[in-house]
């Protein structure tokens, strides 16, 4: 694995991953994405990587920068940068490493990862290799500033990008205003996931993250970032003496979180976690009674689809992207609620832990989850996209 040191120059890759004749080796595929860290974009990043290795395809992830120490990588793993850029000068550095990864890496085809990801490592890949550029968008239109925005809408118009994949129709309706030459390389393509569903007892897993095992559980898996309005969630506390929540995740927001849990005088019932890895996150959703997921954007939301699939109740914000994944054959496998509303969402939450019926049903409904997003269809999604993509790029 290569990790970049300040100061040196870049290595080679490794001798598995050096430039070989293309009929006397497998096709080389590049992943790569902004900032490593545990969360829905790397977990589909590193589902999709295992998924073509398991076809036979030799995939390497590149990331330009390391967020997360706890970060759990994947195999052929390459950094930028040690950290985000702070400056011009490490801007242009992290540039010139990504232009150099591509160069010796010598992949086939690119896949790129959120807008960061998309903008900056589709426009140099494009600069130093041939290889064919497939866009990932994750991110809402509405969430990218808009210098990025303008850059997106450019280099997907002109042709950067030989497809880009949405992964709801919800998105698809946000993207409808684009040019129609970027909506002609727009293509549908849900998010599978794997199963995260533990049947160990609540009072052994809780022991396994330190978490009170005699109390209402409330929990959450995402980023800290305001963007999750994970302040709703810490709210629901204030009103219920008996509940507590766990969060699990990291990022810039956690100490304004603290301090509202301060100011509420909730800070014992509350309990950081910090990042979780894939691995452990189905012990972390075994903990639970409820799963609160008040997030104001999301383009599918994969950690909610995940913990409904576990059969864990799920109450989360009424966005018309969460009504659209969170079903199944037109029944709900969640609670949809206004979460900015301080009455409407412990009432909600209330319910679903008094109403064994609800649960029951809830559950039942999510079941189908796993079916309606299959992990090997979704792999099996991008085979197709690469098998046109190589094709295209051998005439």
């Amino acid at each position: 694995m290569l990790h970049y040191k300040p100061g040196t120059e870049l290595r080679e890759a490794p001798a598995a991953l050096r430039g070989r004749p293309a009929d006397s080796r497998p096709r080389r595929i590049l992943l790569v994405q902004t900032q490593a860290e545990n969360a829905g974009a790397q977990e589909i990043s590193r589902l999709l990587g295992v998924g073509l290795t398991a076809r036979g395809y030799d995939v390497a992830n590149l990331f330009f920068f390391r967020k997360s120490e706890s970060f759990d990588e994947p195999p052929n793993t390459f950094y930028c940068a040690a950290s985000r850029p702070g400056n011009p000068a490490a801007l242009l550095r992290m540039l010139w490493t990504l232009a150099g990864h591509i160069r010796t890496l010598r992949p086939d085809a690119v896949l790129t990862f959120q807008h960061f990801g998309n903008v900056i490592g589709g426009a140099v890949s494009r600069v130093v290799s041939r290889a064919p550029v497939i866009a990932n968008q994750v991110s809402s239109a509405m969430s990218m500033s808009w210098p990025v925005r303008t850059a997106d809408i450019v280099m997907g118009s002109v042709g950067f990008f030989q497809c880009i994949t949405l992964n709801s129709k919800d998105m698809e309706r946000e993207y409808a205003r684009y040019p129609v030459s970027y909506r002609a390389r727009m293509k549908h393509v849900p998010h599978g996931f794997d199963d995260k569903s533990r049947s160990l007892p609540k009072d052994v897993t809780r022991q396994q993250f330190k978490l009170p095992a005699d109390c209402v559980l409330l929990g959450c898996a995402a980023r800290l970032h305001p963007h999750k309005r994970l302040d709703a969630a810490i709210r629901l506390l204030a009103g219920e003496p008996s509940w507590h929540l766990a969060l699990a995740g990291q990022g810039a927001d956690e100490a304004r979180l603290r301090a509202l849990a301060d100011e509420l005088n909730v800070s014992d019932r509350l309990h950081f976690i910090g990042e979780i890895p894939p691995s452990r996150m189905a012990d972390f959703l075994a903990c639970l009674d409820v799963f609160v997921f008040p997030s104001q954007a999301e383009t599918f939301g994969l950690a909610a689809v995940e913990a409904a699939s576990a059969g864990i109740p799920c109450v989360v914000n009424d966005l018309p992207v969460l009504r659209e994944v969170l079903s199944f054959e037109g029944k709900p496998a969640a609670i949809f609620v206004d979460a900015a509303d301080q009455a409407a969402f412990p009432a909600a939450v209330a319910r679903i832990l008094a109403d064994k019926t609800l649960r029951d049903g809830l559950r039942q409904s999510a079941e189908g989850l796993r079916s309606r997003y299959s992990l090997d269809s979704m792999i099996e999604e991008y085979v197709q996209i690469l098998n046109t993509a190589l094709a295209r790029g051998t005439h």
